[in-house]
């Protein structure tokens, strides 16, 4: 792919896509089926569905519907959960596809969502227009590429002391890939602006919900403030290929700079709303607070990344002598700036040079530093610095959840050189 690739398709008056017409649609009805509940992984229904999401992370054998993906890239928590391997992030600015991590709150829809992509809809609501569009329709109206790091809300979740449920991430709940689709504000502009007086993107998602409860107790609905208008994507591509099922496909949106949770897959639905969903993944999950307390609506929510980094190699051990320190950084929501290495903690510390191209303010940029290592015990730690001065702290910041951790002594790793 051309670097800082940036597509854009302008369409004629007497070929504008026509939008369905009359009262503001309905709220999305999903149908049902056995699901599973929670990021730890608890099944519901198990039996029916046919696997175990604790067997599987057992045996580390990959789900049907990631089973294209490399398995010694991964680290499979359970169906929903599976990690990108430290050792496997490579030096290139791009994740492949089959080696980027996954996380679903729910099971996938089956494959037939990604049979007819273009017939896909998606319901417009608190427009100057409301209504429905295709797949097929959004693909006349523009069409970008932005290149952004995805990277879940618990990544770095393994480094808090407290125990903090969820999946154990380390550092590979990310990845950094390119997006292709066409911005939300061309939609929006097509279909007369945002009314007056909406404060909040709230996209839900296409997962087909379990019978018997409450649907705002389990569906992916999440709101990000309006000023992420002028950044979201709905995107159809990723690295160039059709948007795959396991990561959101045939529809999903984009929002660059923010934690993957934002970034709703199988979008049915984007409304522009006065106040943010009440669903509980935005309500009170998803929410920054004290260790014990329960999640509430005026708590923090999860939504733009801080900057950060973390080494990639070498991971254990060094032989002594000239040594290349790998890593990957990023400024979060915005530019990175630059990316300093310490080998003894934090001690000193010597500016790393960036590697590859600069694919924009999203993307991440892999570094390195040339160190010549004498025997001995190294902790090695980086710490990026995003354009507008904002450094990566030192410590992390406990919280009930495990999320948003940034802090640089954890992401160290201890280094023997012989």
């Amino acid at each position: 792919m051309p670097t800082r690739t940036r597509r854009r398709l302008v369409v004629s008056a007497t070929n504008k896509p026509v939008f369905s017409s009359g009262p503001a649609a309905e709220p999305v009805n999903l149908e049902r089926r056995q699901w599973l509940l929670g990021s730890a992984g608890v099944v519901a229904g198990a039996g029916l569905m046919g696997w175990s999401p604790l067997a599987l992370a057992q045996d580390g054998a990959l789900p049907d519907y990631v089973g294209w993906k490399d398995p010694e890239a991964l680290i499979v928590h359970s169906a929903n959960t599976l990690e990108t391997r430290r050792d496997a992030i490579g030096r290139g600015v791009l994740t492949p596809s089959d080696q980027l991590f996954v996380r679903n709150n729910l099971p996938a829809p089956g494959n037939d969502i990604v049979a007819d992509p273009d017939g896909w809809t998606l319901d417009i609501l608190g427009a100057g227009q409301s209504g429905s569009v295709s797949l097929k329709q959004l693909k006349t109206m523009g069409v970008e590429t932005v290149v952004s790091v995805l990277q879940c809300s618990g990544n770095g979740r393994k480094f808090f002391p407290h125990g903090a449920s969820g999946t154990q991430w380390e550092v590979g709940a990310a990845g950094c890939v390119a997006w292709t689709g066409v911005p939300l504000r061309e939609v929006v502009r097509e279909l007369g602006g945002v009314m007056e007086g909406m404060n909040y993107i709230t996209a839900t998602g296409g997962e087909i919900l379990p019978e018997g409860l409450d649907p705002k107790s389990v569906m992916v609905e999440r709101s990000v403030p309006l000023a992420a208008l002028e950044q979201a994507l709905l995107a159809w591509e990723m690295n160039d290929d059709p948007l795959s099922l396991a990561h959101g496909g045939p529809l999903r949106l984009v929002v660059p700079g923010y934690f993957g949770v934002n970034n709703v897959k199988y979008v049915r639905q984007i409304a522009f709303t006065a106040e943010q969903s009440d669903a509980k993944i935005q309500s009170s999950g998803y929410r920054v607070r004290e260790v014990g307390v329960e999640g509430a609506p005026d708590q923090p929510s999860m939504w733009e990344m801080p900057v950060k980094s973390w080494i990639t190699s070498p991971l254990t051990t060094a032989a002594a002598g000239r040594t290349l320190i790998y890593g990957v950084a990023f400024g979060g929501n915005q530019a990175l700036g630059k990316v300093e290495v310490s080998l003894d903690d934090g001690g000193s510390w010597a500016e790393a040079r960036l590697l590859g191209p600069d694919l924009g303010r999203f993307a991440w940029r892999p570094f390195v530093l040339a160190a010549e290592l004498a025997p001995g015990e190294y902790r090695v730690v980086s710490r990026a610095t995003d354009a507008q001065g904002q450094a990566q702290p030192p410590e992390r910041t406990d919280n009930e959840r495990g999320y948003g951790h940034n802090g640089w002594k954890d992401h160290g790793v201890s280094l023997t050189v012989a």
